[in-house]
C-alpha cells in the first residue's frame, strides 16, 4: 500500500491577515518533506464557499508550486470538479495537460461533481444533473487528451472541429480517478475503468473493505471511460503520528472530531436545499441531514479505526487494517483543522520513518 499526502488546507478562525498565505506555505512545505519521507503522491481537493473548513478553490496554481519544489512524488487532483458551470471541459483537460506536462508526466486526474449545498447553489449547478454532466464532461476531456482534432455534440457541451493544446505526457493520458462517496458509485468506478477515491467518511476499515469489494467486482465488467483501467483503489482517512499515543491524541482530539463532524454537516445541506424534492444521486444526504453527529467523538473515530492516530507502533497497526481491506493508496488527511504545522511536519517524519517502509 502507497500512502499520499492529503489536503483540504482549513484556514481556522480567527482569521488574520496571513492566514491563507500561512497556511498555503504551509502546505507546500509539507509536500516537499513528504516526497523526502517516501510518499508516493500529494493530493488536494477543489472546494468552494467553505469556511474554514476548505480554502483550496484553484488547486492547480498550487501543483505548480509543488511541481516545481519536487522530483518524484505524484500529484493528484483529489478532485476536480466537473458539472457546469464549475469547469469547462476543455479547460480542465488543459489545466491537467499543463500540469502533467510542467511535473514530468506526474500527474493524476481525479473528478467529481460536489457535495455540498453551499457549492452546487453557489455555482447554481441542479443537483439532478451532476452526474450526467460529470460523465460527458470526462468523456470530452478524454477526447481532447488523445485525439488530434477533437469535436463534440452533447446534451450540455458542443464544441466544433478543433485541436486542444497541450496534450498531456503521459500516453494515452494521465490515470483517470473519481470520487465515490456512496456504494453505487463505488460500482459506478469499477464500472467506468476508473481508479476509486473512496471519500467514506468516520467508517473503520473493514466497512471500507466492504465498498472496496463492490469496486471490484464492477471492475470485471469495465467498460472504460478512458484508453486504459486504472484498476486502483485509493481511501483517505484523518492520520496523525506523534512520538506517543498520549501526544497524538491532544494534539489531534479537537481537530478529528471538528472535520468529521462539519464534514457529515456539509453533506447533508443537500438534503436540506432540497427538502421535498427527489434527491436522485444524492439520496445517501437523506441520512446525514438528521444525523446525531455528537455520536462521532473522538474516542469513536481512534478506537474503531476510522482514523489513525497514535504513536508510530499504533499507526502502522491501523494502516495494516487498510492495507487488509486491498487498498492500493492511502489518502492521509495530516490537518483536518488546526493540528500545528511543526506537529504535521512531525508527523510526516514519523510516518516515513517507520510506517510506510512496513507497508510499501
Amino acid at each position: 500500500m502507497d500512502f499520499a499526502l492529503f489536503n483540504e488546507i482549513p484556514v481556522p478562525r480567527p482569521w488574520d491577515a496571513d492566514s491563507e498565505h500561512r497556511a498555503y506555505k504551509n502546505t507546500i512545505e509539507q509536500a516537499v518533506v513528504g516526497e523526502q519521507a517516501g510518499f508516493h503522491s500529494f493530493w488536494t481537493v477543489e472546494h468552494h464557499f467553505l469556511d474554514e473548513y476548505s480554502h483550496c478553490s484553484s488547486p492547480e496554481y498550487l501543483y505548480g508550486a509543488i511541481a516545481e519544489r519536487t522530483d518524484r512524488m505524484r500529484i493528484g487532483h483529489g478532485v476536480r470538479l466537473l458539472p457546469s458551470p464549475f469547469n469547462h471541459p476543455i479547460r480542465a483537460a488543459e489545466g491537467g495537460a499543463v500540469l502533467d506536462i510542467i511535473s514530468d508526466g506526474r500527474a493524476e486526474f481525479g473528478t467529481g461533481r460536489s457535495s455540498t449545498r453551499a457549492e452546487l447553489e453557489g455555482f447554481g449547478v441542479d443537483p439532478n444533473e451532476t452526474r450526467p454532466m460529470w460523465e460527458e464532461a470526462l468523456r470530452m476531456i478524454v477526447g481532447a487528451w488523445t485525439e488530434d482534432v477533437f469535436e463534440w455534440d452533447g446534451k450540455f457541451w458542443q464544441l466544433p472541429p478543433r485541436r486542444v493544446h497541450p496534450k498531456p505526457i503521459q500516453k494515452p493520458h494521465p490515470p483517470l480517478w473519481v470520487a465515490s462517496s456512496s456504494p453505487a458509485s463505488h460500482v459506478i468506478a469499477g464500472e467506468f475503468g476508473l481508479g476509486l477515491l473512496s471519500f467514506t467518511i468516520g467508517v473503520p476499515p473493514e466497512e471500507l473493505g466492504e465498498r472496496i469489494k463492490l469496486f471490484r467486482d464492477a471492475q470485471t465488467r469495465a467498460n472504460p471511460i478512458g484508453k486504459f483501467v486504472n484498476e486502483r483503489a485509493a481511501t483517505f482517512t484523518m492520520v496523525h503520528c506523534a512520538d506517543t499515543n498520549e501526544q497524538a491524541f491532544a494534539e489531534a482530539a479537537e481537530s478529528f472530531e471538528w472535520y468529521v463532524r462539519t464534514a457529515l454537516w456539509h453533506i447533508g445541506t443537500v438534503a436540506e436545499w432540497q427538502e421535498g424534492k427527489p434527491l436522485g444521486t444524492y439520496d445517501y444526504a437523506e441520512v446525514l441531514k438528521d444525523l446525531d453527529l455528537s455520536m462521532l467523538t473522538f474516542e469513536y473515530l481512534q478506537s474503531s479505526g476510522a482514523c489513525i492516530v497514535g504513536d508510530p507502533q499504533r499507526c502502522l497497526e491501523v494502516a495494516s487494517r487498510y492495507a487488509a481491506a486491498d487498498c492500493d493508496l492511502l489518502l492521509c488527511l495530516l490537518n483536518p483543522y488546526k493540528i500545528p504545522h511543526r506537529a504535521v511536519m512531525r508527523s510526516i517524519e514519523l510516518l516515513g520513518e517507520h510506517v510506510i517502509p512496513a507497508l510499501a
